[in-house]
């Protein structure tokens, strides 16, 4: 294998690619990412890279000399080329037989040890029958606006990620996640050809990758479709498909082995007291009042009634804070209501519109807080005794 490459490049794919990599592997190949140059048009430089259970392959524009392929160190071989001067054309080579990978740039020269190509393990699609493309500013919604409630617990393990579904009320693909303290509702118009896939739990690891590769650029959507990144599935893997500023992009994960709760019963009906807020103003008086809560609780007590709310916190080793609102609130008697500061703001981080709705019900029932500004996303909260 013999090629140039353009460092920028080459840093943009393989900074995509070493997030896959896990830092502490117990099989050696895992810790690799493998380089593939191929001289046919179109054809450039593969990079590829999976801890078994995600693997991502990017393709990048570069001058092949000679065709072939090796592994190489993913992390080293990026904070290499991250150290190399901008604007440097990047060469590589390695012989088969050498099982050395040669870097070199302008003074630069690395030798980097690489294990043999076939022992990198090849991750299969398999059918995957359900396709769709759908906008990339809608999966970017989708996973932004619900990564916050993902639950981290290993027992729950069907809670470790985002269950994608089309249900059948409506013609909306929608995201959900939950740790059951919080939950996050969200959708967005159903893209020709999802209807009837099945209900799915992206993991987190997997979520995350695919929110930073649309995030890191203009996203083109596989040359098919401007904006879009194409989507294959089945009952058990799914496989996204997007170009943009670093070259064509495939990452393929296993879906979570399991059943998500029926996440429609926890969300309240007939919490009629409402109660609507300038979203930063409350946003900022929680912050505040937090500060005096205990670390372990992060409780915040809020007392509505017909023009203002008052946050307090109480904390015996610090002392006490409170604050106050002006709020429009629609409810037969004022209420009392404690949250988890935490959770408050981080659901409060994801509105958009300028104002944020709480329909409350009573002191020991879930809220349900609505974005004003965005009708397809939904949060509900657990309160807590303060």
């Amino acid at each position: 294998m013999k090629l140039t490459i353009e460092r920028s490049a080459f840093l943009r794919a393989l900074g995509h690619v070493q997030n896959v990599v896990e830092r502490r592997n117990t099989i050696p190949i895992l810790s690799n990412v493998q380089l593939v140059a191929d001289t046919e048009p179109g054809g450039g430089l593969s990079l590829t890279a999976t801890d078994l259970d995600l693997a991502i392959v990017e393709t990048v524009v570069a001058d092949v000399h000679q065709a072939g392929g090796t592994t190489a160190p993913a992390h080293i071989l990026h904070d290499i080329v991250r150290k190399l001067p901008d604007g440097a054309q990047v060469e590589l080579d390695s012989a088969a037989d050498d099982g050395r990978l040669n870097v070199r740039a302008a003074h630069s020269k690395f030798a980097l040890s690489c294990l043999p190509r076939e022992d990198f393990p090849v991750m299969a699609d398999g059918d995957l029958p359900h396709q769709f493309i759908l906008p990339a500013a809608d999966l970017r919604r989708l996973i932004k606006k619900t990564r916050f409630a993902i639950s981290t617990e290993e027992t729950r393990y069907y809670l470790n990620g985002i269950y994608l579904h089309a249900p059948e009320d409506a013609p909306v693909l929608r995201g959900v996640a939950t740790d059951s303290h919080r939950l996050a509702h969200i959708e967005v118009p159903l893209p020709q050809g999802a209807a009837g896939m099945p209900g799915v739990i992206l993991p987190r690891k997997a979520a995350l990758e695919v929110l930073k590769l649309i995030e890191d650029g203009d996203v083109k959507g596989g040359g098919k479709s401007e904006g879009a990144v194409e989507i294959a599935l089945s009952d058990s893997k799914i496989r996204f498909a997007l170009s943009g500023l670093g070259g064509e992009i495939v990452l393929t994960s296993k879906l979570i082995d399991g059943t998500f709760p029926d996440y429609r019963r926890v969300i309240p009906v007939g919490n009629d007291s409402l109660m609507e807020v300038d979203c930063k103003v409350f946003s900022a008086a929680v912050d505040r009042v937090a500060t005096i809560s205990s670390e372990k609780s992060r409780a915040v007590k809020l007392a509505v009634n017909s023009d203002a709310v008052v946050l307090s916190a109480n904390n015996p080793e610090q002392g006490s804070g409170t604050d106050e609102v002006a709020v429009n609130f629609d409810g037969a008697e004022s209420l009392e209501i404690g949250f988890n500061a935490r959770y408050l703001l981080d659901i409060a981080g994801q509105i958009e519109g300028e104002n944020v709705c709480f329909d409350l019900s009573d002191g020991a029932s879930p809220t349900i807080i609505r974005d004003a500004g965005d009708q397809g996303a939904l949060y509900v909260l657990m309160p807590m005794r303060v």
